[in-house]
């Protein structure tokens, strides 16, 4: 895996190269081994933030341009604000911040990891060194020519000067792993569509072998055998063959059961004969930013050895408008047995989801289970661009997302399920229809889901305002976010690893 850093660890004393990156708080007071590291330049800062009204503000940069007093090129003061009440998601955003300072031809940086109270713990340098990577991020592989400043960073290499560098290697290995499982979640959600179709898609998946996952590919003909109506009828319109892919992670206890994520993968999202509008449709290559983040996260847990026995599944179709394509009016039967009226054939990604959850809750058996998908865009209405929407039928379980989106900084936010909704999806037809209408968009789709899971434990995550498009921010410059990855990991570590 490429990346534009290369990140290592360094004692405190170390020498400065290129660059060098300090923090202070909101006193503009920095810690013992920074202030020896500054000398005489410490007047140099306090003149610069006095010009610039630099208060020290969390996340906030003074950026000096050769400083005189010491060796570096420039001289990047980060404020932490009150130290006292730092938190994780702080340090990440700081590591971006850091990041965000190089520019074309910078090729290394020193950055301080140390506070006005001492050197940081290695849980923040990680934090740090994870911000880094993540800010650092760039999709470019289809670009042959750049534009000035678009290869800044690239190649740099960066030191973070740390109390304990022995830790913080040691630490960094295992957090570095889910940074490698974003950064794979958002190549596949940035890759083109006509490069990441079905078949594509689970050759990639694959690849999780060389880490130790048992990796089942179905074709169509597996899942017509296995009556998988739904998902296949969302795909018979496209000449790329659908696909389903099950992934395993045992790691774990022998014989203990399975916790499971669920992904939407449609790779290419038209809306089938309900066409969508041209505007924007290019956007459509994202929708399969549930399977994205299903993958980065077998990945990372993988890579990290996690101690968990972990299933992911992800449904694999492009939803296409020809002569064979799916219609309104039309009426499948899921592989549950229930029969699907189609309603709209832009309420796609529930149908391809219910097939899976279904497979998944009757071939594993899971503790729990919880599916991720660019579903609606009621969600992005209801919730903007900050929180996906968490829908739960275990109260624990969706206890334990709202927990983990809090420490992580992928947030989540309960929306209601319940029997009136479901009303809205009762067909005349058939047992249900694809769609309830408009109003409580986002809500009827989870309630179409929860008919699929068998009564397993399940929490549902609408992605669509947070996996891809979303506004950049401190540790993702990219179109598509990697949202997910960073979120389940911690659920799967809070489950088992820290108890």
């Amino acid at each position: 895996m490429s990346d534009a850093i290369k990140v290592g660890f360094v004692p405190l004393s170390a020498a400065a190269r290129g660059i060098l990156v300090v923090f202070c708080d909101d006193s503009l007071k920095v810690g013992p081994a920074t202030a020896k590291a500054l000398g005489g330049a410490i007047d140099l800062v306090k003149r610069a933030a006095s010009a610039a009204a630099f208060k020290g503000k969390s996340g906030a940069a003074l950026d000096i341009l050769a400083p005189e007093g010491v060796k570096a090129t420039r001289l990047i003061v980060i404020g932490a604000g009150k130290a006292a009440s730092l938190k994780a998601n702080d340090f990440l955003k700081f590591g971006g911040v850091a990041a965000s300072k190089l520019t074309a031809g910078a090729a290394a940086m020193t950055i301080m990891a140390e506070l006005p109270n001492g050197a940081m713990t290695s849980e923040q340098v990680v934090e740090i060194a994870s911000g880094l990577r993540l800010r650092a991020y760039k999709f470019d592989r289809y670009k042959t020519k750049k534009k000035d400043g678009e290869e800044g960073g690239s190649r740099a290499d960066i030191s973070l000067a740390v109390g304990d560098p022995t830790a913080a290697k040691k630490a960094f290995a295992s957090a570095g792993h889910v940074v490698d499982g974003v950064i794979i979640a958002r190549d596949l959600v940035n890759e083109p569509p006509n490069v990441l179709f079905p078949e594509e898609f689970a050759r990639r998946a694959g690849q999780l072998r060389k880490l130790g996952v048992k990796v089942e590919v179905l074709d169509v003909k597996a899942m017509d055998k296995l009556g998988m109506g739904a998902l296949l009828g969302v795909g018979q319109g496209s000449a790329r063959p659908s696909r389903t892919v099950i992934m395993r992670w045992d790691g774990g206890k022998k014989g203990e059961a399975p916790v499971a994520f669920v992904g939407k993968g449609v790779c290419f999202d038209t809306g089938g004969i309900s066409i969508k509008p041209a505007g924007s449709m290019e956007d459509m290559k994202g929708d399969m930013g549930g399977a994205a983040c299903v993958v980065g996260l077998m990945h990372a847990l993988a890579a990290r050895k996690a101690k968990a026995n972990v299933v992911g599944a992800i449904g694999l179709v492009e939803n296409m408008p020809d002569g064979n394509a799916q219609r309104p009016g039309d009426i499948v039967t899921s592989m549950s047995g229930q029969t699907i009226e189609i309603i709209n054939t832009d309420a796609e990604g529930r149908l391809v989801l219910a097939d899976v959850l279904w497979y998944v809750a009757k071939k594993a058996k899971p503790k729990f289970m919880v599916d991720l998908a660019t579903l609606t865009g009621a969600i992005v209405v209801a919730l903007g661009t900050d929180h996906a929407g968490m829908f739960s039928n275990n109260d624990e379980l969706a206890e334990r997302l709202l927990a983990a989106g809090i420490e992580s900084g992928e947030k989540v936010w309960r929306m209601p399920l319940g029997p009136e909704y479901d009303k809205l999806i009762d067909s005349q037809f058939a047992d249900m229809k694809n769609t309830g209408g408009r109003h409580g968009g986002s809500i009827t789709a989870a309630q179409f889901l929860q008919r699929f899971v068998d009564g397993t434990p399940w929490a549902h995550l609408d992605i669509a305002g947070t996996a891809m498009g979303a506004p950049k921010t401190d540790i993702n410059q990219s179109w598509g976010s990697g949202y997910g990855v960073r979120l389940l990991d911690r659920l799967v570590a809070d489950h088992y690893e820290r108890k």
